[in-house]
């Protein structure tokens, strides 16, 4: 069974997502980590967007996984633990042009749907219902306010240390979200099979206990079969 969340940043897939898998025991697929690591190693080894030799090369030679389960899920760049540094300001800001090269994106899919034939899991992203799972059992597209999904990113910046406006914030938020629904490549994008969530006034709670009450029963005959 494969639940595919999509949504735009700040939207509470991310964390939703993993959540879910932990209630429900299966795989957190995090693709937002796995484009983030690729990020990461690009911008350490300084290929440009437009080097497509370099990171085609770069991406035959990376391994990316994941170890533990939600809440401890440990996101691995070959023999690197990066589950900080994926989240970095730095990698923030520069992992949406990196997500655009189709030699990048191609890989990336084909390592995703590798662990979702392998087993069930929990996968969000901005492509999955429409590219990378378009069979996927449960499908949801998560949305909040832009000054909501700001208020969220200022939250976790505090918590890494950085300090941001708002402003600032819903600046960034509406660039990135006119950035990746324009993209050539697997834009984001509802799936006309999904569920729409407007998390804007929702808890994280609330969230939670809604996509796993709906995946619940799937998850047991799935289980079982």
């Amino acid at each position: 069974m494969v639940i595919a969340i999509d949504g735009p940043a700040g939207s509470g897939k991310s964390s939703t997502a993993k959540a879910v898998a932990a209630a429900l025991g299966i795989v957190h697929l995090d693709t937002g980590a796995m484009y983030r690591a690729v990020t990461l190693k690009a911008l350490r080894e300084g290929l440009a967007l437009t080097d497509e030799k370099g990171l085609a090369a770069l991406m035959k030679r990376t391994r990316i996984s994941f170890t533990g389960s939600p809440p401890d899920t440990r996101v691995w760049l070959d023999k690197e633990d990066v589950t900080g540094a994926v989240r970095s300001d730095e990698v923030t800001r520069h992992v949406s042009d990196y997500c655009q090269p189709m030699v990048v994106r191609r890989a990336l899919v084909e390592m995703q749907r590798k662990i979702g034939r392998a087993q069930s899991c929990v996968c969000e992203g901005r492509d999955i219902g429409t590219v990378v799972f378009p069979d996927a059992e449960l499908k949801f597209f998560m949305t909040a306010s832009v000054s909501e999904r700001a208020r969220r990113r200022q939250k976790d910046f505090r918590l890494q240390g950085v300090e941001k406006t708002l402003a600032e914030l819903e600046a960034e938020i509406a660039a990135r979200d006119e950035k990746d629904s324009t993209r050539a490549n697997s834009p984001l994008k509802r799936a006309a099979d999904a569920e729409d969530v407007d998390t804007t006034a929702m808890t994280l709670e609330g969230q939670i206990e809604y996509i796993v009450n709906k995946a619940r029963p799937l998850a047991g005959r799935a289980q079982a079969g």
